[in-house]
């Protein structure tokens, strides 16, 4: 099973893309993380995209379709071996040219996108949601202003620590800039997908056990 997974920063696609992992075997697939990770080690791709970025230019298409290339070999290869569940397109494709290698590679490899899932939101609710969240300074565990606070005021109930913190881009303005973004960057490859009968959407403002039931049943149907 392959997927893109859609959603604005806030929208829990990270969340579901982990519990794919877990429950599925599947692979996420992060053009950014994959590219950070070929620089690193080295690979005949990455010193490509290195040579590139160090040149302070973007890293083109074509790169980013070999580097993914490489990545499915991987996974595919490890399908009959160990149940690979196939791989989940994170910020991938985002153009219709994009689009259109995806296509390509996966047809190369014998392989098709089976599905299109967008994480559906309100823009107002989810301003609401991540402006309101902090983490624990000490051990991480996560709250918010409305939803989740501390069981005693202003005291982890993990660690027990005082101190908490907020990230600094989690305010209204940069938010709504996000979905702008997030807005702009998948209106090219929407109507694509739409076209074809791939696209599912799933309300991404419910709470995220009902968020990966309806996803579940997506890929089960």
């Amino acid at each position: 099973m392959n997927i893109i997974l859609l959603g604005p920063p806030g929208a829990g696609k990270g969340t579901q893309a982990a519990r794919l992992v877990a429950e599925r075997g599947m692979v996420q697939l992060s053009t950014g993380d994959m590219l950070r990770a070929a620089v690193k080690s080295g690979t005949p791709v990455g010193l490509q995209a290195k040579a590139v970025m160090e040149a302070g230019e973007l890293v083109s298409d074509a790169i980013v379709s070999a580097l993914i290339g490489e990545r499915l070999d991987a996974i595919f290869a490890a399908d009959g071996q160990n149940g690979a569940g196939g791989a989940i397109f994170d910020g991938y494709p985002r153009t219709a040219p994009q689009a259109d290698a995806l296509d390509l590679l996966l047809t190369e490899r014998g392989r098709k996108l089976d599905y299109v899932i967008e994480l559906d939101v309100d823009e107002d609710a989810l301003v609401d949601r991540i402006t309101g969240r902090y983490t624990c300074a000490k051990c991480g565990e996560g709250y918010h202003d409305r939803f989740k606070l501390p069981k005693a005021a202003g005291v982890c109930d993990v660690c027990a620590s005082t101190e908490f913190k907020r990230r600094l881009d989690d305010n209204a303005e940069t938010v709504r800039t996000r979905m702008a973004e997030y807005r702009v960057k998948t209106a090219p490859i929407l109507p694509l997908y739409e076209a074809r009968g791939l696209v599912r959407r799933v309300d991404g403002m419910a709470d995220m056990d009902v968020v990966g039931t309806a996803i579940a049943g997506i890929l089960d149907a």
